[in-house]
């Protein structure tokens, strides 16, 4: 975590006095980091407690809390914002790397998506304001302006390498991200009890956990009955936790720009940026594939979305048929999972013969992107590994079992080959970028990757070849004019308007055998970009055949299975969305 070391390629040498500074930033780094731990956990104390009817903890309480510290956090944004504007020092450097379009785009979308929700919301509980607490009204009233406010902040400021207040800068970004992180919990455990409250109630169950507008503890809480009967109501609330997917990614999205606004503060850049960059040419976006891998994709989005209704309809409508929605489900996710494990391993098999050069150079974009894939990835690995105990020891072999255990072993391989893909993608340098261990060892290897056929028409002894270009790159008038070389020319030299030494004619020569490569990992990208969207689509919106097939709440027992998917799901459905936005890094750098 630290940036202490000897400066990068892309760090200017310290300065005479930077030994001090180097030090204390440590400890700037460490109190921000105490700061953010300690109401971290007071907020995962409150939200926790709250979702248990036995814990005299209110919702009213959460909100609370919630609407505080969005309220401080905004504060400070536009603090940052103001000293920004009044002091054009303030940010001598820009991380090229930081805030991709796309990733802020993203950002832009779910936060339009959250401000929908909070309109729904803000509808729900007006429909009985006279027994609700006036704190349920002004929770999303302030979060609505919470999200205008940080999605402003981190578009125009997400690359910001800032160099004032450093403290106050971190101790404030470390904030507001412990802000997001409590937004995500609170969505997320409101969500899961949703979820248990309809198991619940399909099953005839009884659970500990209670939803957070539930009428009896509302009621009780105000001496009123809060029963939402009308169907206005009815709308707006099953409209917002529709809608929660969006507030939860939102979360995340926000939380990893303002940890790399965090790692950016008082961070040195060089005049001149190394590395790839996020600006690709129009060409290179739309052009440069196959349409195999596209087309392939949107096939298996629009099945998936077609077999995702059907589980819903079938799982949660009269006359339910389980059994066959979870054969349905389970078939078409091990069709998906095994063909994304073959992509990305294909994929990985182009990269042994790709002769770009690695990116070595200090990134903390990459850095946190790469452990968020495998951090995330543990989540949908932990549940998958309780499947298979499960299927494995108990006593059911049925088609079903079978389907379950296939799609647990699918799913490990999957999250694990895909890993490796984006990570050694992430990690390869820009079109054009040959390693250095290219460079010619003898006289005539530059000429050999023009023409390997050439080769025998070449005297016994040449002296190193006489290639001419031009600015645009290199060009033979005849290759059949190498019949006619001198046995022993004079020394040659390269000749150009514009030459970019041998690494880049070797580079130029190379481009069009290389060509097939980028198509190929630019069609791969862009499949598994939309089957992973398509897996993010049907456990955020509320598919869980973990609880529609009874293997493992007979093995495990409901409250220890509950437990497991409500901890480890958030994660797997964050890790397929994360996956989006690398691979969608991957496709525009090949």
């Amino acid at each position: 975590m630290s940036e202490d070391s000897a400066p990068g390629p892309e760090e200017s040498p310290p300065a005479p006095r930077a030994g001090s500074r180097e030090v204390w930033k440590k400890g700037g780094r460490l109190l921000s980091v105490l700061l953010a731990v300690n109401v971290l956990l007071l907020a995962c104390t409150l939200i926790s407690g709250g979702a248990f009817n036995k814990v005299a903890v209110y919702d009213t309480d959460v909100f609370a809390l919630l609407t505080t510290m969005m309220l401080l956090a905004s504060l400070w944004i536009l603090f940052y914002l103001f000293r920004t504007v009044r002091c054009p020092d303030a940010v001598p450097y820009r991380d090229a790397h930081a805030g991709p379009i796309w990733l802020r785009g993203g950002l832009v979308l779910f936060g339009i998506c959250t401000l929908v929700m909070d309109v729904f919301k803000t509808g729900y509980y007006s429909s009985f304001f006279e027994c609700q607490s006036a704190i349920k009204i002004l929770h999303p009233l302030t979060q609505a302006v919470f999200v205008i406010v940080q999605t402003y902040f981190l578009w125009v400021s997400a690359k910001d390498c800032i160099h004032v207040h450093l403290d106050l800068t971190r101790c404030g970004l470390m904030f507001t991200l412990t802000t997001n992180l409590a937004i995500w919990m609170a969505a997320v455990v409101d969500e899961s009890v949703h979820q248990t409250h309809s198991y619940d109630s399909s099953h005839s169950n009884t659970s500990h956990l209670r939803l957070a507008p539930d009428p009896e503890r509302a009621g009780s809480s105000v001496g009123g009955d809060c029963s939402c009967n009308t169907a206005i109501c009815q709308i707006f609330q099953q409209g917002y936790f529709y809608l929660y997917p969006f507030n939860i990614e939102y979360s995340l999205f926000a939380s990893t720009m303002l940890y790399v606004m965090w790692k950016n503060v008082g961070r040195l850049l060089a005049s001149s940026t190394h590395g790839h960059g996020h600006t690709p040419s129009q060409i290179s976006l739309f052009r440069e594939t196959f349409f195999a891998g596209p087309i392939l994709g949107l096939m298996l989005f629009v099945v998936g979305l077609a077999v995702f209704i059907i589980y819903e309809v079938q799982v949660s409508g009269e006359g339910s048929r389980p059994e066959q929605a979870l054969v349905i489900y389970y078939s078409f996710n091990i069709i998906c999972l095994g063909l994304m494990t073959l992509v990305s391993l294909s994929g990985s098999v182009i990269y042994r013969f790709d002769r770009r050069a690695m990116d070595h150079h200090k990134n903390p974009t990459r850095t946190l992107d790469v452990a968020l894939l495998m951090g995330a990835a543990l989540g949908q690995y932990a549940i998958s590994y309780y499947s298979i105990v499960a299927v494995v020891v108990g006593t059911p072999r049925d088609l079903l079992g079978g389907l379950n255990l296939a799609h647990a072993l699918l799913m490990i391989a999957q999250h694990t080959f895909q890993n490796v893909f984006i990570i050694e993608s992430l990690h390869r340098g820009p079109p054009g970028a040959e390693s250095h261990d290219t460079t010619p060892k003898e006289s005539c290897r530059g000429l050999t990757f023009a023409n390997t056929d050439a080769l025998h028409t070449l005297p016994a002894c040449p002296p190193t070849p006489r290639l001419v270009g031009t600015s645009h790159g290199l060009t033979f008038a005849n290759i059949d004019a190498l019949h006619t070389l001198p046995a022993c020319p004079p020394t040659p030299r390269l000749v150009g308007t514009n030459p970019g030494g041998p690494q880049e004619a070797v580079a130029i020569i190379l481009a069009p055998r290389s060509h097939w490569r980028r198509r190929c990992l630019k069609d791969m990208s862009l499949f598994l970009l939309l089957c992973n969207v398509i897996l993010w689509i049907m456990p955020a919106f509320g598919a869980r055949p973990h609880f529609s097939n009874t293997v493992e709440v007979d093995f495990y027992g409901y409250s220890l299975w509950a437990a497991i998917v409500n901890i480890c799901l958030p994660f797997g459905i964050f890790y397929r969305m994360h996956a989006v936005s690398s691979l969608l890094e991957v496709y525009v750098l090949s």
